[in-house]
């Protein structure tokens, strides 16, 4: 049987290694020379098949929830991939943002999980965005004041901005919807107005929600490629993976269109691949690129595991 943590945990460590031979490559050079398959060496010379911290704190992520939710285990598996390379493709990191590694170190010398993310405006990268989604098969049966508690929680291992938390929280209602079985465009509306609904519930900020205004739009897929941004900014990739989401009709189409923005590639692949993975099934991945996985049946093993453990099996 196949199953929706396979289909989101696949697509998104798929998108992801598409993404970084590319990374910090321009738009312009990518219209050039584009992604157009699953590749290796280029930015951080790595082979075919790896991932890179998003898909690492992912899984570390999805294997801490099949014991349950523990926010301090959570943490600590952060600090193991960090300092003594757990879930990495190949037994080194090679690649972390510098919000992340702070965070982590805050963690290493004792500082409380739900404080240990970097609570400044500047401090809103997508490092809490890139590897939040195992969380929906934990939450997606509490209310929705809950589901953004632990939400926040969670994102607040690495970054403590309100923001953050806002767009962690958008993306998997927008994930939890599509779980259920809405179309894409339809799993668009839900997000915006569980968004609408917690700012409002929340009384949060009205700069913050103003920030949500591209997207609460309703009509984010008709803006134009060059209207969207790509770089490691939380509200940036998320629009971009949403915006790649709606204007596309497949799988493959959904990630290589993500990588190809350019600048950070390997994380708009990531954070758009989770959601087309959702949404199309793993089964639609082009099976070379499956097959080029670093871990893959690790990873499959996991899958199942917290599958099991949350029922994520289709009726």
């Amino acid at each position: 049987m196949k199953n929706q943590v396979r289909n989101a945990l696949l697509g998104l460590v798929v998108g992801d290694a598409l993404g970084v031979p590319a990374e910090f490559k321009s738009r312009e050079k990518l219209k050039h020379k584009p992604v157009t398959d699953m590749t290796g060496y280029g930015t951080h010379d790595q082979p075919p098949g790896t991932w890179s911290d998003d898909s690492s704190l992912t899984l570390c992520l999805a294997e801490e929830l099949i014991a349950g939710y523990d926010l301090t285990r959570i943490g600590q598996s952060f600090v193991d991939w960090l300092y003594h390379q757990r879930w990495t493709p190949h037994g080194t990191v090679f690649d972390v943002g510098n919000t992340t590694r702070q965070a982590i170190a805050r963690l290493k010398n004792g500082v409380a999980p739900d404080l240990a993310g970097d609570w400044e405006e500047t401090s809103n990268g997508n490092g809490a965005l890139m590897r939040i989604l195992p969380l929906l098969f934990y939450i997606k049966d509490f209310t929705a004041a809950k589901r953004y508690q632990i939400t926040r929680e969670v994102a607040c291992l690495t970054h403590g901005h309100v923001r953050s938390s806002l767009a962690c929280f958008y993306y998997l209602e927008l994930a939890g919807a599509i779980d259920e079985g809405a179309d894409k465009l339809v799993a668009y509306r839900k997000a915006n107005q569980a968004l609408q609904q917690i700012i409002l519930l929340l009384n949060i900020n009205p700069h913050e929600a103003a920030l949500c205004d591209r997207l609460l739009t309703g009509k984010i897929q008709e803006l134009k490629e060059a209207a969207i941004q790509s770089t490691g900014y939380v509200m940036h990739t998320l629009e971009a993976s949403v915006w790649c989401l709606l204007t596309t009709d497949d799988y493959e189409a959904a990630v290589l269109q993500a990588v190809n923005l350019g600048d950070d590639t390997d994380t708009t692949g990531a954070v758009t691949g989770g959601l087309a993975g959702l949404l199309y099934g793993a089964d639609t991945i082009p099976e070379d690129w499956l097959k080029a996985i670093a871990r893959l049946d690790e990873i499959e093993a996991v899958s199942s595991q917290l599958s099991v453990k949350y029922q994520q099996f289709p009726v």
